[in-house]
């Protein structure tokens, strides 16, 4: 079996050196920490329990969820034998799917709501065909878990490449000695012993999906109860509803605290168990 990594080995700071480290650290620690200290603040003074009662609200919270469990869920059985195949196979056109896989990772948000609309929307590169089918997507509840699933899947393949890549080879000629088929090698060894990096690659996903803003209004507009998510609706609270927009952001903010807590713990375990 693969090994998991040796923790580093931390040393004792070194108190000569404190001010040239601790200056430039600690005002990049306060951007960071003084926006999230005042949302907490303003939000438990402002009556959040009225707000989640607002239609709004309640409607961009419950179709954030839902779209972004079935963007995950896509992922995981879509991206799962792509991220197994990326590292224990090689095959022509491999290099090419990995490059288009970091592609997707640094593309701005309002580009691949660009592109998604250039492709599929009426007028794009396939929408005569699929008009033909009686389909239209931009605007509706699918292109928004096709915006979704365009930003958040990669990094759900990502994290399941690397616990794939994990597994010494040695895992599959064991298995292969027992005569275990491949199906038999994938579905009671490969996936158990990445389980935790699959875990970690999902919160990833998730997350990602949730707070998903800029391909999403581009592509699937902002109309409540239809493709309104919580990042949308925050957006329109804004010139609605200060509190709307805040009740929200401290939903989200919670949201990602308890994910961000789930990952840690992941990361912390060993790939390999």
């Amino acid at each position: 079996m693969g090994e998991s990594p040796q923790p580093v080995r931390r040393r004792p700071f070194p108190r000569r050196s404190l001010w040239w480290f601790a200056l430039p650290a600690t005002a990049l620690l306060l951007l960071w920490a003084a926006p999230i200290t005042a949302l907490v603040l303003r939000g438990a003074g402002a009556g959040l329990g009225a707000y989640l009662q607002d239609p709004m609200v309640q409607q961009a919270l419950r179709l954030s969820l839902v779209t972004s469990t079935v963007t995950s869920l896509v992922a995981i059985l879509c991206g799962t034998p792509l991220a197994y195949a990326l590292a224990r196979w090689e095959f022509p056109g491999r290099r090419a799917i990995e490059s288009l896989i970091d592609l997707t990772l640094v593309l701005p948000p309002a580009v691949v709501g660009v592109a998604l609309l250039i492709a599929f929307g009426r007028r794009g590169l396939f929408g005569p065909a699929l008009g033909a089918l009686g389909i239209s997507l931009p605007f509706t509840t699918a292109a928004v878990v096709m915006a979704q699933l365009f930003v958040a899947a990669p990094f759900f393949v990502r994290a399941a490449r690397l616990a794939f890549d994990a597994i010494g080879p040695q895992v599959e000629e064991a298995a292969a000695i027992l005569g275990a088929s491949p199906w038999q090698l994938f579905r009671f060894v490969m996936l158990p012993m990445a389980r935790r990096g699959l875990l970690a690659g999902l919160v990833l996903c998730w997350t990602r999906a949730l707070s998903e803003f800029g391909a999403t209004i581009l592509f699937a507009g902002n109309m409540p109860g239809r493709t309104q998510t919580m990042p949308l609706a925050i957006y329109l609270g804004f010139e609605r509803d200060v509190g709307v927009a805040l009740a929200l952001s401290v939903i989200l903010l919670g949201v990602s605290a308890v994910l961000l807590f789930a990952l840690r713990r992941f990361e912390r375990e060993p790939l390999l168990s």
